[in-house]
């Protein structure tokens, strides 16, 4: 054959070839097992979704907790481990209920188990700096009540704020039934400056509940009132005695109330005395609003006092386990308490050095002698005599004084119980009340 004829057959056979030897590459690429050089360049995009779901324990993030942020109930545990957690799932944790989830204070969402600080911009400096109410909220881990506690709303009444402070060391989430609220210095203005006003020589305790366009004292009690007050379900104010003058351990609050009655014998404390407060301050205001209120006394003011303090401390955490709240042990003596359903401010009626005969406690009869003012350059000038029989529930120091001295506070005990809704007259001056 010549050799041109051959050339087209050569070249067939050689395409023919070619041909067989791609398709058997084709078919043994098939049938070979994907291997990391290998497999098919899509396979390394396909996401394993079960392990990003169920994350190793050396692949979980960090918890919120070592961060110092705090965690829900109900949130992811890191620490749980997920061995087997395909075959019988996590164990179901308790879930919140509508009254956990949402608690919302001064602008701050409150999470269930937590414990925060948070601060109210209530107020400002003469130079335009923030002045900032400190809040500290410890919110259980099962529903209950919210209790606020308020102290300084004077200044310079320091046994309150010390009282408030301890409760709040002392408790924790894990404690607590509900939510504890506590405000221990709520005139921070006042305590700067160990003083019982404001700047402006106002009372703050006589401007609940407040108002955003009023006075400086109105604008501060709004931002409390409205911020934390109205979102507690009861309420203790912590007092001291004011103007060099000491009370005996002791709550008031208008106990034609049954939930306020139910207050003051939770604190356990042995003097109660019935008066509803006066228009404005932070125990009527809130009481009008269906929070039911009591004030706590205790000791003088400029002063720490540990008794006064223990006691103040020891009647919380009572109050707390009789309505349900602490849920840890914590054993208490029932006390006897004696009510007094009015009671009367004694006044001086001469000018000189006030000695007082009687004591905090004492239980005097009409016509007691109280004190004696002497005259600063001779003898004795004057007695004071109680004009009614019951006990001294608050008195001044020894002191210089001028007629018309608020020296002694007396609960009256022959003073009728007041039918349900009947309030006291009202009374402006400073000693008479909170």
């Amino acid at each position: 054959m010549p050799g041109d004829a051959r050339r087209p057959l050569a070249l067939l056979v050689a395409l023919a070839l070619a041909w067989s030897l791609l398709l058997w590459d084709r078919g043994a690429r098939a049938e070979a097992p994907a291997t990391e050089s290998g497999a098919d360049e899509s396979i390394d995009h396909v996401v394993d979704v079960a392990r990003v779901a169920t994350p190793t324990r050396d692949e979980a993030p960090e918890s919120a907790l070592a961060e110092g942020e705090p965690t829900a109930i109900g949130a992811a545990d890191p620490s749980d481990d997920v061995a087997g957690v395909e075959a019988e799932g996590p164990t179901p944790r308790p879930q919140p209920t509508d009254a956990l989830a949402h608690l919302d204070i001064g602008g701050h969402r409150i999470e269930p188990g937590t414990k925060q600080r948070i601060v109210l911009h209530a107020s400002e400096s003469f130079v335009g700096a923030s002045v900032e109410t400190p809040v500290v909220i410890i919110r259980g881990r099962n529903p209950g009540p919210t209790l606020c506690l308020t102290a300084g709303i004077h200044g310079d009444e320091l046994n309150g704020t010390e009282t408030v402070r301890r409760v709040l060391a002392r408790i924790t989430p894990d404690d607590l039934d509900g939510t504890l609220v506590g405000m221990p210095i709520v005139n921070v203005h006042g305590f700067r400056s160990r003083t019982r006003y404001l700047p402006d020589r106002r009372d703050l305790n006589r401007h609940f509940p407040g108002s955003p366009y009023g006075s400086s004292a109105s604008r501060i009690a709004y931002a409390i009132f409205e911020g934390v007050i109205r979102h507690c379900d009861a309420l203790i104010d912590f007092h001291s005695g004011s103007f060099h003058r000491s009370n005996l351990p002791q709550v008031r609050g208008d106990f034609t109330s049954t939930d306020i009655l139910e207050l003051a014998r939770g604190l356990g404390v042995n003097v109660a005395v019935h008066h509803p407060g006066i228009t404005g301050t932070l125990r009527r205001e809130a009481t009008t609003h269906r929070i039911p209120t009591v004030l706590y006394e205790g000791g003088e003011s400029l002063r720490l006092q540990g008794p006064e303090i223990q006691r103040g401390e020891n009647g919380v955490l009572r109050l707390l386990r009789y309505i349900g709240m602490l849920n840890v042990p914590y054993e208490f003596e029932e006390r006897d308490q004696e009510f007094f359903f009015d009671s009367t401010w004694v006044r001086v009626n001469h000018g000189g050095i006030f000695v007082p005969s009687v004591k905090l406690g004492d239980r005097v009869e009409v016509d007691t002698v109280l004190a004696t003012v002497f005259d600063p350059l001779g003898g004795e000038r004057a007695v004071v005599r109680a004009p009614v029989a019951g006990r001294v529930i608050g008195m001044a120091m020894p002191q210089v004084v001028i007629p018309g001295f608020a020296a002694f506070h007396l609960g009256d005990r022959n003073a009728p119980r007041p039918p349900p809704g009947e309030t006291l007259p009202e009374v402006a001056d400073l000693e008479h009340t909170e």
